[in-house]
């Protein structure tokens, strides 16, 4: 019996059988962009692999990587397991105290840079010891080159096999609370996943996708990377820059496309900003014009090509989902973690439902402990956490599902609704659990809201700390457009808590003028937020906020 194809089998198959394929196409700046096929791509990847075998790397050994993304991710990747290694790959916004945590954890002995904004604040993180080598579009003059060792070095012939149970990958969570943790992944395991996720979305030859989401973080190498490496025939393409992101997606025309909630609200906002919500709404409802308009909205965002867009990472209101579905734009939601490669709940046509996340992949059995908590079986599951088997025995249970830290309700359908999160749960001084994201979630609903964050802990009442859409936050010197924020908060504030129990019942809005983001800190690399450092940013003021009792206050 012939055992089941691995990721680089697939790959291997690629080279043979389609070799002139245009797979990645890379953004140099200026318009220009370079290809690569399948041909080009192995070339790269067996001699950078023969490369690292000359260093003496031991098979299995750790090889780490820090860069945005890019062509070169996915050729270094290849490399990196055809050589017989093991990537480790670092969030290309990390500080040097992350970057200097994760190479020493995973004992990586190599470090490959990339394409970067904070090389030289970055690598003095890097241990002493480690060898460096600089990619293209990398920092300059940093250990050996990339281009010169392709240049040299012959390339690694044949298959190389790797085992179903070898380590392909070690991912660290970006870490919201504590520090990051590595979750190992096996050749067998993210195939299985990759496979099923292929499947599912139907992800054929011919498909374009933009990779811009953090490939480090399991969402995107799993959706991305690692389904358009099983399928072959399909195209990535890469986002240069925020400020050229409009323009890259126009270029790749993507025909799937994958975000997270709160690049879905900015898109939504920047539709907002160009024309009012109501009037918009008002068209859309006319039959026959309501499709053109719809169109033509999706067209300005380069989406009009999508057949299937999928939101994922962190919950995402239900009325944004319809929102886009109203302009035409089948998007599906979807729930998973690093612990299971992103393989776990996705909706579908026929189960979907705004505020819940869908129904599990096929081979993957769901559960609700009696606490409520998720407990989730699946065939992409870790192997393990790094060097952590105390946490290992925490996060499984005795027949062997993987406790999610969330909570749910299923419908007899198998439809998913979150909750919250067990440890995100906190109680106000009226001693009952609260739990925000579901409170936040419908916050972000109203179009100034971009972000919140609830929070409470032993007050007389929970508050929301709200960061306003960026189109508001430019006009807050207009002391017109101020009273107007005021005012339309104060009504939502009223909305929100008719839907609420008395103990989860908001007392103020607080308004924060300075963004949350990844490099202040209070966002992870794929934004989702760090609870305790918001809080903590705010927690001297909480008193006379408390005291002034008004329903929106300024930071």
């Amino acid at each position: 019996m012939t055992a089941p194809k691995l990721i680089l089998d697939y790959v291997y198959d690629h080279e043979a059988t389609i070799p002139q394929h245009k797979y990645l196409i890379q953004p140099l700046g200026g318009g220009q962009t370079r290809e690569y096929t399948w041909a080009q791509v192995m070339n790269e990847a067996r001699r950078v692999a023969a490369h690292l075998r000359s260093l003496g790397l031991q098979p299995g050994d750790r090889v780490g990587m820090l860069t945005k993304n890019c062509a070169h991710f996915f050729i270094a990747e290849l490399a990196i397991w055809i050589g017989g290694f093991t990537t480790v790959a670092i969030f290309p916004t990390e500080g040097e105290a992350t970057i200097r945590f994760v190479m020493e954890h995973s004992e990586a002995k190599v470090l490959l840079v990339g394409k970067l904004d904070s090389w030289a604040a970055q690598q003095k993180g890097v241990p002493d010891g480690v060898k460096l080598i600089s990619m293209p579009m990398g920092p300059k003059g940093v250990g050996e080159s990339w281009d010169d060792i392709v240049a040299k070095t012959p390339p690694l012939e044949g298959r190389v096999a790797r085992a179903p149970t070898d380590l392909a990958m070690i991912i660290y969570t970006s870490g919201s609370t504590g520090q990051p943790k590595g979750v190992m992944h096996s050749f067998e395991r993210i195939t299985r996943a990759a496979e099923g996720m292929r499947d599912r979305i139907e992800f054929r030859s011919g498909d374009r996708a933009l990779s811009y989401l953090p490939l480090a973080h399991v969402f995107e190498r799993a959706y991305i990377e690692c389904v358009s490496m099983l399928v072959g025939g399909g195209q990535i393409f890469f986002a240069e820059s925020l400020d050229t992101f409009l323009a890259d997606l126009k270029r790749a025309h993507p025909t799937l496309f994958i975000s997270v909630p709160r690049l879905w609200l900015k898109f939504q906002q920047g539709v907002f900003s160009k024309m009012p919500p109501a009037r918009l709404e008002f068209l859309l409802k006319i039959p026959i014009l309501g499709k053109r308009v719809g169109k033509k909205v999706l067209t300005g965002l380069g989406l009009d090509a999508v057949r299937l867009a999928g939101s994922g990472s962190a919950p995402i209101p239900g009325e944004l989902i319809s929102w886009y579905r109203r302009l035409g734009l089948r998007l599906l939601e979807g729930y998973a973690m690093t612990e299971d490669f992103a393989f776990s709940h996705l909706s579908s046509d026929e189960a979907n439902e705004p505020g819940y996340v869908g129904v599990p992949y096929k081979g993957v059995d769901v559960k609700l402990s009696e606490e409520g908590e998720i407990l989730i079986k699946s065939p992409g599951c870790m192997i393990g956490y790094y060097k952590r088997p105390d946490l290992d025995a925490e996060s499984f249970t005795e027949d062997g599902f993987f406790r999610t830290g969330d909570k749910g309700e299923r419908k007899p359908n198998g439809l998913l609704r979150i909750t919250g999160r067990v440890k995100e749960l906190f109680k106000t001084a009226k001693g009952k659990y609260v739990s925000p994201a579901p409170i936040e979630n419908k916050l972000n609903e109203h179009p100034l809201i971009e972000l919140s964050c609830v929070s409470g802990v032993g007050q007389p009442a929970a508050y929301a700390l709200v960061i306003l859409a960026e189109n508001i936050r430019k006009e807050m010197n207009d002391a017109a457009v101020k009273t107007r924020v005021e005012k339309e908060l104060g009504d939502w504030l009223v909305e929100v808590n008719r839907g609420l129990s008395g103990y989860e019942q908001l007392q103020t809005f607080v308004i924060v003028k300075e963004p949350w983001t990844i490099e202040n800190g209070l966002l992870t690399p794929t934004m989702k937020l760090k609870r305790t450092k918001i809080e903590a940013s705010v927690a001297d003021k909480l008193d006379a906020w408390y005291a002034e009792k008004k329903p929106v206050q300024w930071a």
